[in-house]
């Protein structure tokens, strides 16, 4: 089976051609509006949505030209249909349930976090059922037991901020720009993560929730106490931060692979491109097998949409209707 998968969640337009028989991308594009953005410190919901409007057909032709196969190849159509934007999400839709309609074939609608649970099933080796869940981004943080497709139960997740949030949040602190984590992480490179001794909230209790608002509310004091930063001083603040946030994802996967008697860890979501986080969580979580997929399928994309399609279809999920859902908790599944 040979899926479309289309991404418009936020503020990444992506399409991706998934063939089920080989589990390979057979081609994908994808455009980030961040630049778009970055004037007004975060996304705008409707240049968002047009934006969307503009990229997604010129995206879809030049995917199915590099495929080589024409669009009468093609077996079924997914889109994201939450949670995110609504505006964006129905651009997506929209053209999701059009060109269903016009080429004939099913067309579903999936969930934004199963697909980036899902996109690791590319890789080689792949984790296999049972496994852990990490998923950091700009919206989400949460911890998921994922016990085989479409059994997943939530076991912790973020009470505030989500940790993406919390480097926007900083990152705008330190008149950094927008998107914040690769800022934060640039300049962090260049700063000593000891410099100070931020709180790990949360990482003494037994649950697996998370909170990153307190952490935030630190990294704002200690600016606040220094009257004329210094560039070494804002590389300190950036460092200690990006350890803060790192060790205190760490301790939570580690609390969890322990409290479940798992091995195998997958993260995802935008944060996973993180290549400090990455080492911190390699480093840290030795004698498990961590999974990250590659940086580019870490920020939003069509190819997980695909990938989650092809799963959602090959179940008979299909809707002739517009569905969307902005706020969908993945224990609804």
């Amino acid at each position: 089976m040979k899926v479309l998968g289309i991404e418009t969640s936020c503020d990444e337009t992506g399409i991706a051609i998934y063939d089920g028989n080989s589990n390979q991308i057979i081609s994908e594009k994808l455009f980030s509006q961040a630049a778009k953005h970055s004037d007004y410190g975060g996304v705008v919901p409707e240049l968002a949505s047009r934006d969307h409007v503009k990229k997604l057909i010129p995206l879809l032709s030049e995917t199915i030209k590099e495929s080589g196969i024409n669009a009468d190849a093609l077996d079924g159509i997914a889109y994201t249909a939450g949670p995110g934007l609504r505006g964006p999400l129905l651009t997506g839709a929209a053209l999701a349930q059009a060109l269903g309609l016009g080429w004939g074939i099913p067309c579903i609608g999936v969930h934004h976090m199963e697909a980036h649970l899902l996109i690791n099933l590319l890789e080689d080796p792949a984790p296999s059922f049972p496994f852990l869940t990490l998923l950091i981004s700009g919206g989400h943080c949460l911890i998921i037991r994922a016990d085989d497709f479409g059994e997943y139960k939530v076991l912790g997740q973020s009470r505030d901020d989500a940790v993406g949030e919390a480097f926007d949040k900083v990152a705008k602190l330190l008149d950094l720009g927008y998107p914040g984590g690769p800022k934060i992480e640039e300049l962090a490179t260049r700063g000593d993560p000891n410099a100070f001794n931020f709180p790990r909230p949360m990482t003494k209790e037994s649950h697996l929730d998370f909170s990153f608002s307190g952490l935030k509310t630190a990294v704002l004091y200690a600016f606040r106490s220094e009257k004329n930063p210094s560039d070494t001083f804002k590389a300190d603040l950036a460092a200690s931060f990006q350890e803060a946030v790192a060790d205190t994802l760490f301790l939570k996967s580690r609390l969890a692979i322990a409290q479940n008697g798992l091995d195998q860890l997958v993260i995802g979501g935008g944060v996973a491109s993180n290549k400090y986080i990455r080492k911190r969580l390699i480093e840290g979580l030795k004698g498990n097998r961590i999974f990250f997929p590659p940086i580019n399928r870490c920020t939003d994309n069509g190819a997980m949409v695909a990938v989650t399609g092809h799963y959602r279809l090959s179940k008979k999920n299909i809707s002739s209707d517009i569905v969307i859902r902005p706020k969908w908790n993945l224990s609804e599944l």
